[in-house]
């Protein structure tokens, strides 16, 4: 198991921006949202060869509950979170933020 997790600044607005609008449709649907996320997070952070290869050595797990993914590497030391990024997006947009 990686002892670290990064995530990157951009995969965080991510986070935030989508937080705020379900919080926008219903008080309360913003902190389903983060735990859901939270807890893929953890998933990854246990088992991170769990979800498949999706491009080069990235990976992708699907959040519960809502369409969003989350695009990550591992090595033996760390983590590292790269987009977490809704389904109905560009595609681009998460690959060009891979390095």
């Amino acid at each position: 198991m990686p002892d670290n997790l990064i995530i990157i600044p951009e995969a965080q607005e991510d986070v935030d921006a989508a937080y705020w609008w379900y919080e926008d449709c219903r008080t309360g649907l913003g902190e389903e949202f983060l735990g859901c996320v939270d807890a893929c997070i953890q998933t990854i952070c246990r088992m991170p060869d769990l979800y498949p290869v999706i491009h080069e050595q990235y990976r992708r797990a699907l959040v519960r509950r809502f369409p969003f993914s989350v695009f990550y590497e591992f090595n033996v030391q760390k983590v590292t979170v790269y987009s977490i990024f809704h389904s109905s997006q560009e595609p681009r947009k998460w690959l060009s933020r891979l390095k």
